[in-house]
């Protein structure tokens, strides 16, 4: 019995093995050997999600340069019934890019570049393979500024984005990627190039088809460009971190601050969070350092000719001084001063944590402490000794969580998992608030989403992927 099983098994893997060179095979007689990297020669980053270990090793790595070729790729893989998996910059957190098992992946790093830039329209023409950052540089040296930015701008490419319709620390200004976006080009899943590149604010013509793309994570389709709104060119910010008793505190220090029309940034940190990246970030001078509070980070800029945000900024954190909402506050006076609140917020050092699982959850922003403080009761009910740390955008109504444990496994995590979003499903919030669903939130899209919407999410799905070849076992 014990060789057959053996026998069976071997036989399996000689199959895979077969299926991999042939498609390889296929890709490359397609495509050319300079588009496709066969299985054996692809670098560990292409199946590395974020802050892990190597994971599976996809049976190619296409990496176009033009839209027929992804048109291309897409044609031959629905003729094949093989399934793909469209990458960006690797930068969330849900393992929304990376192959589970059996895919091609298809990375968009090579087909980048601003195309072209519309000053009259203040837009801009962007591949999808792009980084962010590129597009910052782009509307700011045009006299523009993009209205989405996120730690992970240098990396992090605009399909990605648009695909998981990323969030940030400007959304309370200027919304999130969905808002950023006025017409994308999309290849279907037999290879169809929709081209729906408007660039026009108002456009009512029917149906709104650039919607099905955006946050959908390549599962109905793959973003290769897009047509993205500029906003008036902001002038240098103003920083400040500031100190609040409480978060009910925090919320009347965000009503004031929501008043300031050159407010972009509003974050937040519960105390625990805050002490510990103070004591573990090292070379940052931290305000309040040691103190017992929360800790928000507000940042200010303005478009108006003369316009003058420090100003703006201190005389709002003064009068909240004076009505005992602020325990203390900090002005940044350098840009040093500056990065080093943002480099706390940030919270990088919480990596380092061991066995760190990280929650990106959603809810009014008037319930946010209510949630932290049951979900943080939840979690220590079950593990006394957690580590448990909360962060967040908060004007959007965006929390973080990161969760520590001195012993993990895939049970435990699954343990934690099922015990953070029942609070999230019992307050009626999201459990994922900008980082998509993924892999690791599939089992609990219910959570968040009813069994109609799910429902209408499959017919889309079955319409325009009827084989699944797309990013299967993501979403859905």
């Amino acid at each position: 019995m014990q060789t057959h099983d053996y026998a069976a098994a071997s036989g399996k893997q000689d199959d895979v093995a077969m299926n991999s060179i042939a498609i390889e095979s296929a890709l490359i007689a397609e495509l050319g050997a300079d588009l496709v990297t066969r299985s054996a020669d692809i670098d560990p980053r292409y199946f590395t999600a974020y802050n892990e270990a190597p994971g599976v090793r996809p049976l190619a790595l296409v990496r176009p340069r033009s839209i027929d070729d992804v048109s291309r790729t897409l044609a031959l893989c629905r003729r094949l019934r093989q399934p793909i998996v469209p990458q960006g910059g690797l930068t969330g957190l849900a393992r929304g890019g990376v192959a589970l098992g059996g895919e091609v992946v298809l990375s968009m790093e090579r087909f980048a570049g601003i195309e072209s830039l519309d000053a009259a329209a203040a837009t801009v023409t962007v591949r999808a393979g792009t980084p962010l950052q590129i597009v910052q540089e782009a509307a700011d040296a045009a006299g523009f500024t993009f209205g989405v930015d996120l730690g992970a701008r240098g990396t992090c490419q605009i399909g990605g984005t648009i695909a998981t319709n990323a969030g940030g620390t400007r959304a309370i200004r200027y919304g999130v990627m969905r808002e950023q976006v006025l017409g994308l080009e999309a290849v279907l899943a037999d290879g169809t190039v929709l081209s729906s590149m408007n660039r026009m604010l108002k456009n009512n013509a029917g149906y709104d088809l650039k919607q099905l793309f955006i946050g959908s994570e390549g599962t109905l389709g793959i973003v290769t460009r897009a047509v993205l709104r500029l906003r008036p060119k902001l002038g240098a910010p103003a920083t400040a971190m500031c100190l609040v008793a409480d978060y009910d505190t925090v919320l009347r220090l965000w009503d004031r601050m929501r008043a300031v029309e050159e407010v972009v940034s509003f974050e937040a940190m519960w105390p625990s969070f805050y002490r510990y990246v103070c004591s573990h970030t090292p070379g940052v001078a931290a305000p309040f350092a040691g103190a017992d509070g929360f800790a928000v980070l507000i940042e200010c800029a303005t478009s108006t000719p003369g316009g003058d945000a420090a100003q703006a900024l201190e005389a709002c954190l003064g009068d909240c001084l004076e009505a005992g909402i602020i325990d203390d506050a900090a002005l940044a006076t350098s840009e040093r001063q500056a990065r080093d609140m943002w480099m706390l917020r940030e919270g990088l050092a919480i990596d380092e944590l061991p066995h760190l699982v990280n929650f990106d959850v959603s809810l009014p922003t008037g319930e946010l402490g209510a949630f932290a403080e049951r979900c943080e009761a939840a979690l220590r009910a079950r593990w006394p000794d957690i580590v448990c740390l909360f962060f967040g955008h908060i004007g959007d109504g965006n929390v973080h969580i990161g969760v520590s444990l001195a012993e993990l496994d895939e049970a435990l995590v699954d343990e934690l998992d099922r015990t953070v979003y029942a609070v999230v499903q019992e307050m009626d919030g999201s459990i994922s608030a900008e980082h998509g669903i993924g892999v690791l939130k599939r089992p609990y899209l219910a959570c968040t989403r009813s069994d109609a919407e799910i429902g209408l999410m499959r017919v889309l799905k079955t319409a325009l992927d009827p084989q699944r070849i797309l990013n299967p076992g993501k979403v859905l």
